[in-house]
């Protein structure tokens, strides 16, 4: 005979006494076939990596079993036959541990963490104390800090470039508007005969 570890994991709409029946089912394939269970645990309703059919979760089931080869085969078989259970992996190991699984060890742990009461409620923190001297009126004013040299120059080269841009500039733009406003009043005096004559001929 040789030693295995196989997991299932069944729909999450079963009750957990329903698993229980699912898992003497197949620890009864396992002895009828001439093996054994050497230990068996539920590791409860766990939260799957993606949807398995429309199922989010499910119950995870873990087996340690000592049998040979052909009641294995039936044992997988059976599973695959179960609508409840979604997934089953069976491996081959080479020694049973007797001590709980990973699993179970962190399950304990968990139950742990779940039971500190010492916080109290969420405003109190505590050794550490209030959280305070973040207040904007007690930060230094921003007058003290240190100008960088960029920062001290600009002001000086703009009001220095700005005089002789404005100059460069002034006369070319008067040289442009000139034209357009004399071709503008120019416009309307020689329009302005035309339309008194035909008022004239009408």
């Amino acid at each position: 005979m040789a030693l295995y570890e196989s997991v299932f994991i069944a729909r999450q709409d079963v009750s957990s006494s329903q698993v229980d029946g699912i898992a003497d089912t197949l620890q009864k394939v396992i002895e009828d076939g001439g093996g054994q269970v050497a230990k068996r645990e539920y590791w409860g309703l766990r939260n799957l990596s993606y949807k398995i059919k429309k199922n989010r979760k499910g119950h995870y089931s873990l087996f340690n079993i000592d049998a040979p080869a052909a009641a294995l085969q039936e044992f997988e078989r059976t599973m695959k036959l179960n609508e409840d259970i979604l997934r089953y992996m069976t491996v081959r190991i080479d020694e049973i541990d007797p001590e709980p699984s990973v699993v179970m060890q962190n399950k304990g742990r968990d139950r742990e963490r779940g039971d500190r009461g010492d916080r109290g409620d969420r405003g109190d923190r505590g050794d550490r104390g209030p959280r305070g001297g973040r207040r904007f009126d007690e930060r230094p004013p921003r007058d003290d800090a240190p100008r960088t040299a960029e920062a001290s120059e600009t002001p000086a080269a703009a009001a220095s470039e700005k005089p002789e841009a404005a100059a460069s500039e002034k006369p070319e733009a008067a040289a442009s508007e000139k034209p357009a406003a004399a071709n503008e009043a120019a416009a309307p005096e020689t329009a302005a005969p035309e339309t008194d004559k035909q008022g004239d001929e009408a």
